[in-house]
Parts: C-alpha cells; structure tokens; sequence
C-alpha cells in the first residue's frame, strides 16, 4: 500500500505533509485578518504570526500558486480561495463515523468539520442503548446497516472510533460499503487495500510528543 505521502506527490506537485499540516492554520489566521478588514498581508507578517520562519511561508505558498506583489503582499482574499482548493475545503467530503463512544460523540458535536469541507452525514454503534437515537443532531444507526445506508449516502470517509479490538472488523465493512479513506483513531493497525487511504491518528504519540517537550523545558 502507497504511503499517504507518496499519493500526495504523485497527485499536488510534489507538496510534503509539513505543508499540508499548515495550511490550514494560514487559513485561520488569513479568515481572521479578512474579518477584521485587512487585504494584504505579506509572509513576515503570516511567519510571526504563526511563529514559523517567513521563507518556510513562502514555500508553503507557492504551492497553492499565488504570486506576492512587491512592498504589498498576498491577497488575502485570493490566498484563502487558493488554500481552500489546494486542500480541497471548498468541497464537501461526506463521512460515517463509526463508534459513539466518548472520542465519537465529540467529533460529532465539532462544528469545525464544515469549516473544512466534512460533513458526518450519520454515525454507527453496537451498543443498543446508542443505537436509533441522535448524538449532536446526527443519527446513529446499527453497524450492520452500514452498507445498506452508504448504498444511498455514498460517503466518502470513514472515522472510524471503536476499540481497538474491533477496529479491523469495522474497517472492513467501511471497505466493503465503498469507502475509500479510513480515517483511524483507534490504536489498530490496519490492513486496508491498495485503493483505501488510511490516515493515522495516534493519540498516544502525540500525548508522548508532548510529554517529553515538557520535561526538557522544565530542566534547569
């Protein structure tokens, strides 16, 4: 199975996942300057208000092929609809969430998903007690009628929250009703075929990440 990475290169002129981790928080930062009146903006300002080195911008840029007017700037206007197609937030991406659960439910009542082109347009549980109800105004079905539904809904992604003990078992029937990306946060490993992109969210890593930070700051 390709790597995420790989894919990206082949299809976005080569643009490397740092960039893509980015760009969204320009997008934040180029939503507020636009609300607040301001046309302009150049990449020293974007750099510190990111606290990231103004050239590391300007590469991040250049992807979504923009030009800078001398002494003025980017557009901000012009850069945001840039950055939202490069990372296709104009769009919308329809996904079923799998598991209801704690980490479930949140994503569900996450109104910054529509921001970014997400729409959880229904959700799946084997706990009975979850099961035909609504969670944050989305409807939770049984996990055996996902095919059923996708057959109708045609989604695209799936989040997938359940144990990590069943998380390949859901995974497969995500393939099986025509998904072709898994957006994981279990702790599984999974096995998915050639044409399924899979994405990896790994709690424990970055609460590691974060954890280490800490206590080398924290030396004297």
């Amino acid at each position: 199975m390709d790597s995420i990475q790989t894919r990206i290169e082949r299809s976005n002129n080569m643009i490397k996942i740092p960039t893509i981790r980015r760009l969204p928080r320009y997008l934040r930062v180029l939503q507020s300057l636009s609300s607040s009146g301001r046309e302009f903006v150049s990449s020293e300002t974007l750099a510190s208000l990111l606290n990231i080195k103004p050239i590391v911008v300007r590469k991040d840029l250049a992807f979504t092929g923009i030009s800078g007017k001398p002494r003025v700037g980017y557009s901000i206007t012009h850069l945001i609809s840039l950055i939202e197609g490069t990372i296709n937030f104009k769009g919308k991406n329809t996904a079923f969430l799998a598991g209801a659960g704690n980490l479930g439910s949140a994503l569900l009542g996450y109104n910054g998903f529509a921001r970014h082109g997400l729409d959880i347009i229904a959700a799946f549980d084997v706990d009975p007690q979850k099961t035909d109800t609504t969670i944050h105004g989305k409807s939770i079905y049984p996990l055996e009628r996902m095919p059923e539904i996708a057959s109708r809904l045609n989604p695209y992604i799936g989040i997938l929250c359940v144990p990590e003990e069943s998380a390949q078992q859901v995974a497969d029937i995500m393939i099986a009703s025509g998904i072709k990306g898994i957006w994981n946060f279990s702790n599984k490993e999974l096995n998915v075929p050639p044409d399924v992109v899979l994405q990896n969210e790994d709690l424990g890593a970055g609460l590691a990440i974060l954890s280490i930070a800490i206590e080398k700051s924290s030396r004297p």
